[in-house]
């Protein structure tokens, strides 16, 4: 008896911008033999801190600079130093040198107020605490009531740049307070969450006394009675004295507002863009960055200082030029990436920060051990390991996974030093980590580098027309094992001689159809290309509407809402893992483009590499159907003829579409300008398509 099967291919075509396309034909002949496996991690996500870790994917929604905005050189609380391995006394000392140091930074200053505002007559202070309620946090806000001060008296803060207020939440709210010197004070603190107009729309209280010298921590529940009609509300403490007419201060410290979290992590992801990320269906998730590595030695990330209790983390001035609260932290990465189901892409510092400095060889050991002891916090066992042993007291003793470790950021910028830091970094780490496949960052073979990396990082932001004229440009790269990590690209303006100007000169604000099909042509290249191509990942990620300081992005939010670009979309048309996630209620978009990786890819006809029409042709053995990808980013529509060499091929698929003008943009005042569309398409054998200009398309059928 004859065993039939039905098989699943995936197939894309695309076709580019303006007038270089005239209206044409392509025949493409699909082979039944795969040339490769497709890598599960080809497609996924760059993260970098570009005002979108605080106040975007990290769901705190206080904006509370006040206790880190002076630290510009600390790098260490003396918890976060504990945990540094015992043995390399060089490392300890080291740090506590840096301490010493900049102890001196941490002076009392008002600009750390923003976004805090008084109400009625309280006086408010940014002060450096002489009893801080941490080491890691020296800085206190002092509330100063004056005598005889009547009405509603506090201070209110309005967040980043707005607060989401849901009557079917409950929002947790939390903070530290004491009395710098002890007085008959007596009365109450009114917790709210408000409208600037003063509508309450939650509140809570607590009962206090000017005994209270020493810090207390109050935690409340605020459940609010409405949902506000926008984001412009705040979160407000009001003092309400019951005895005593003297003036009286009050120190607060360590602000917390956290709405529901996504999977309800405590400290962890704002729902809303934790969900669209994982609608993406990613198969991995790089971290901490990017640029946000370190823009000096003294700020640069650092593991031990991200994890354990809130009160320990120090923060540090982010390579974007803003407080990075470091709430953020290593297992609250972790822990997100198990939730969605994606693996981490984990860099390492190396030596080398963008404010131009590079250590020298003699001077590398210690920071060589933070890298160990940071892959050791993610995969190490804790009967051995004192940073996995850590983990484990922070309720994961299992190791997670880790695969693929960065050594640096975008070290052409230092490709004179690169030699000796590779060497001593990859060297030591890959004899500590057999296992994990260290990731060059220079660019591939320049300089000649040593080890041999097993991957290079590659990154570009062009135009739409360059990836269009660059889809085939792996094709020509020897294969000889070393493997390659697309990880930043993007189209990003219009304008070929300035690429990073303004938006008046071509650079775009948000994707639009134009850029989105672009980036689909190159992307048929990474696919076909994908025995070399292990990764690629579309940068940035995520941007905040009201402080961007880097355009376009793959995903804009504010306060309240969240906005899916077309290039998210194009991203979604190359997905694979979104099956493992099940709510189709949340998840609305998931039966567009999230199965359609396959995991081997068929040869096929090759596109004109001078053309504007380009495609690539796989295989999901697992789901056995067939896929055909069609994506046009041209000016004019394009006749697509596929040869399908099966026994037989189902008469009707499904289409799914995105398409649209070559401006068209989904922005906060249009979000949903361009969104993939579902219906019936005829199918056979030979499978006659028409794909509209600017627009990437995904056909199913079934075939034995």
């Amino acid at each position: 008896m004859t065993h039939v099967s039905w098989i699943l291919v995936g197939l894309i075509v695309l076709v580019i911008p303006g007038d270089v396309l005239a209206a044409t034909t392509f025949n493409v002949d699909v082979s039944l033999t795969p040339s490769h496996a497709v890598p599960s991690t080809l497609f996924g996500q760059m993260f970098e801190d570009i005002n979108s870790g605080d106040g975007g994917l990290y769901g705190e929604c206080m904006f509370s600079p006040i206790v880190y905005s002076l630290l510009h050189l600390l790098t260490f609380s003396s918890a976060a130093e504990s945990r540094i391995s015992a043995s390399d006394t060089e490392y300890a000392l080291m740090n506590a040198r840096l301490i010493e140091r900049n102890a001196d930074e941490r002076t009392d200053t008002t600009a750390a107020l923003d976004p805090w505002a008084a109400i009625g007559e309280a006086q408010l202070t940014v002060i450096a605490d002489p009893k801080p309620v941490s080491s890691a946090l020296p800085n206190s806000l002092q509330v100063t009531v004056p005598a005889g001060t009547s009405g509603s008296v506090g201070f209110s803060n309005s967040g980043f740049w707005g607060i989401k207020v849901e009557s079917s939440w409950t929002y947790n709210a939390s903070f530290y307070f004491r009395f710098p010197s002890a007085s008959t004070f007596t009365g109450k603190l009114n917790v709210a969450l408000q409208t600037t107009s003063g509508r309450v729309l939650a509140s809570n209280s607590i009962s206090v006394r000017g005994s209270q010298t020493g810090w207390t921590h109050v935690s409340l529940s605020l459940r609010p009675s409405t949902t506000a009609p926008n984001t412009d509300n705040v979160f407000a403490v009001t003092i309400e004295p019951t005895r005593g007419d003297t003036e009286t201060a009050i120190n607060f410290a360590m602000f917390s507002l956290f709405p529901p979290t996504f999977k309800n992590r405590p400290n962890g992801m704002r729902i809303d863009i934790a969900e669209t990320l994982a609608e993406m269906g990613p198969a991995f998730f790089r971290f901490p960055g990017g640029n946000n590595v370190g823009q000096t030695t003294a700020t640069r990330w650092q593991w031990n200082a991200t994890v354990g209790s809130l009160l320990d983390r120090p923060g540090r001035v982010g390579d974007w030029g803003y407080v990075n609260t470091d709430g953020l932290g290593l297992l609250e990465y972790l822990n997100f990436f198990e939730d969605v189901g994606m693996e981490p892409i984990m860099a390492v510092w190396s030596g080398y920060s963008l404010g131009g400095t590079s250590l020298p060889e003699n001077e590398l050991a210690p920071y060589i051990q933070q890298a160990a002891d940071q892959i050791n916090f993610v995969i190490g066992e804790p009967g051995t390991s004192p940073p996995a042993s850590l983990r484990a007291s922070l309720g994961h003793p299992e190791p997670f996974a880790l695969r693929f470790v960065e050594v640096g950021n975008e070290d052409f910028f230092a490709a004179d030093t690169y030699p000796y830091r590779w060497r001593d970094f990859a060297g030591n780490l890959s004899a500590l980590f057999p296992n994990i496949t260290f990731i060059a960052t220079t660019d591939a073979f320049s300089p000649i580098i040593s080890p041999d990396p097993q991957a290079y990082d590659v990154h570009v932001y062009q135009t739409p027309g360059w990836f269009i004229q660059n889809a085939f440009y792996y094709d020509s790269f020897e294969r000889n094992s070393t493997k390659y990590f697309e990880g930043e690209y993007a189209a990003i303006s219009t304008n070929a001689s300035n690429i990073f100007g303004t938006p008046d000169q071509g650079r775009l604000l948000f994707p639009d159809m134009q850029s989105a099909s672009g980036e689909a042509t190159f992307m048929t290249g990474l696919e076909r290309n994908s025995d070399i191509v292990f990764a690629a990942s579309y940068a940035p990620l995520l941007q905040h509407v009201n402080d961007s300081q880097w355009t376009p992005d793959l995903v804009s939010f504010d306060a309240g809402n969240v906005y899916r670009s077309t290039s998210f979309f194009v991203q979604k048309v190359h997905s694979s893992i979104a099956e493992k996630l099940k709510s189709p209620k949340t998840y609305q978009w998931l039966q567009l483009f999230s199965l359609n990786k396959g995991d081997e890819y068929l040869p096929t006809t090759l596109p004109d590499p001078a053309g504007t029409v380009f495609w690539s042709a796989v295989r999901n053995t697992t789901s056995q159907e067939v896929i055909l990808k069609v994506a046009n980013a041209g000016a004019d529509e394009a006749a697509v003829v596929f040869q399908l060499p099966f026994t037989s091929v189902a008469e009707s698929g499904t289409l799914q579409q995105l398409h649209g003008d070559p401006t068209a943009s989904n922005t906060p005042e249009q979000p949903n300008s361009v969104a993939p569309v579902t219906s019936k398409i005829a199918t056979g054998k030979v499978l006659n398509f028409t794909a509209p200009a600017f627009s990437v398309s995904v056909i199913s059928v079934q075939v034995k």
